[in-house]
């Protein structure tokens, strides 16, 4: 990786707005790069609802880069990725991770997002570590901002001024409506439960023990249908966190809130009285059953106004079906703290906001993207998009498909320096070797090897 100019270099003061996993990790990240970090969170607690969080290698990097204690997380180190037959759970395609720690210098994790969290918040408040320890605010629900001067007033009559300020604030975003931003979304065309099933209780009742698999299972989704199980194993396998899709026609949740009243197990199981019975059994004794909303979000055409720049669900919202949502956020912090390093910021905001959107707007629109193919799809799936010579693969089209390749053998830094050196007019010394953060004469498996166009 190269180095920029650092003259005029500045320590900022920071606002984050949002205390979720995406404001945690963006605290850490220009923590690390000096920074002084305020974080605002709107509840009275920062903390994160839901279950699983899938976390694989262009996630992972960051986290040890950070040197956040991954431990405490209590990750699933995942073995491989596996698609049943949606009758009788016989694999259908299985993508294999035995190498996947060699080819991409870090493991594909799967936390319990509870945990995932703390994890996180630990690490961006403590003492221990490079950079100042962040501040965090509770009860400090956004209400507005004067963008030219930096000042936010929240809905409980205090303000602060910063002099850079990051949305983190999640898909309902009020920094996003800030910076004139209206959300183009529609409701997916399918509903999600979710459940958990306790290892423990599966083997006391004599079911199958899934958490020996150390695998992300899914189950249909082959047949272009809205029907999918999805299975992630947390919490070292001892919590077995299940997503289940069918049609919005067969069950409309798309204005609950999750938090609510559990939905009855009836309701889980009456969308599925095909289903491999193996797994049906599983999901007959699935507790803290809740509803998730899901809709389709346009992609947004900016992410960054003055000193306000999104980040996470605020700035790129997507489907889960490419389990890339916290990687995506973890990535946008990750380039903030390159960007506003002592290597590469000059103390000029406006343009590492620019080089920022310049880097995260594209990627995470395409992930975003191969996310909704991905939901009726599973051939579409990161993995299993390179099982090529399965009887059942099938995509829309072979040369945009997203590829593993692209995800985790992408090099930030390089991105950043390219990014940089146009913006300054300067002469990018890697251009020989690098284009978009990927290496020339990489080869992925859609059959295209990354090159530089031709002039």
């Amino acid at each position: 990786m190269g180095s920029q100019s650092t003259s005029g270099w500045k320590r900022l003061n920071v606002a984050v707005v949002g205390g979720g996993i995406g404001g945690m990790s963006t605290a850490i990240s220009l923590r690390r790069a000096g920074h002084d970090v305020t974080i605002y969170e709107r509840n009275d607690f920062a903390s994160e609802v839901g279950a699983s969080v899938s976390c694989a290698a262009n996630g992972t990097r960051w986290l040890h880069e950070w040197q956040v204690d991954v431990e405490k997380g209590d990750p699933v180190v995942l073995k491989s990725l596996i698609n049943r037959d949606w009758k009788t759970g016989e694999p259908v395609s299985v993508y294999h991770l035995d190498d996947y720690e060699e080819r991409w210098g870090y493991v594909y994790n799967m936390f319990h997002r509870q945990y995932m969290h703390r994890m996180l918040k630990d690490c961006a408040l403590q003492e221990e570590g490079a950079g100042t320890p962040a501040k965090l605010m509770v009860n400090h629900a956004c209400e507005s901002i004067d963008i030219d001067n930096g000042v936010i007033t929240f809905a409980n009559g205090n303000t602060a001024q910063h002099d850079l300020i990051i949305g983190a604030d999640g898909i309902g975003s009020v920094v996003r409506k800030v910076i004139g931003l209206t959300p183009e979304k529609r409701p997916s065309d399918s509903s999600c439960l979710h459940a958990n099933v306790t290892t423990e209780e599966a083997r006391k009742l004599g079911l199958v023990d899934y958490s020996l698999d150390s695998a992300l299972e899914y189950w249909g989704g082959q047949e272009g249908k809205w029907d999918k199980i999805v299975l992630s194993p947390c919490n070292g396998g001892k919590l077995l966190s299940y997503y289940c899709f069918f049609p919005r026609t067969a069950g409309d949740y798309a204005n609950h809130n999750w938090g609510g009243q559990d939905r009855p197990v009836e309701e889980l199981l009456a969308p599925y009285p095909e289903l491999d019975s193996q797994v049906r059994n599983h999901l007959a004794i699935g507790k803290e059953i809740q509803p998730w909303r899901l809709w389709v979000h346009e992609p947004y055409p900016y992410v960054v106004k003055g000193r306000i720049a999104l980040l996470g669900d605020a700035g790129h919202p997507m489907m889960p079906h490419q389990s890339q949502g916290a990687c995506m956020a973890i990535e946008d912090a990750a380039a903030l703290g390159i960007l506003f390093n002592k290597d590469y910021f000059n103390g000029d905001i406006a343009e590492s906001l620019a080089v920022y959107e310049q880097i995260r707007l594209p990627r995470a629109t395409k992930v975003q993207a191969a996310a909704a193919k991905a939901a009726y799809n599973i051939n579409e799936r990161i993995g299993f998009s390179s099982n090529t010579d399965t009887a059942t693969y099938k995509v829309e089209d072979e040369s945009k498909k997203l590829t593993i390749e692209e995800m985790n053998a992408y090099d930030m830094y390089r991105d950043a320096d390219e990014c940089l050196a146009k913006k300054r007019n300067q002469d990018y010394a890697d251009k020989e070797k690098w284009i978009g953060g990927l290496p020339i004469g990489l080869k992925l498996s859609n059959g295209i090897t990354i090159a530089r166009p031709s002039a």
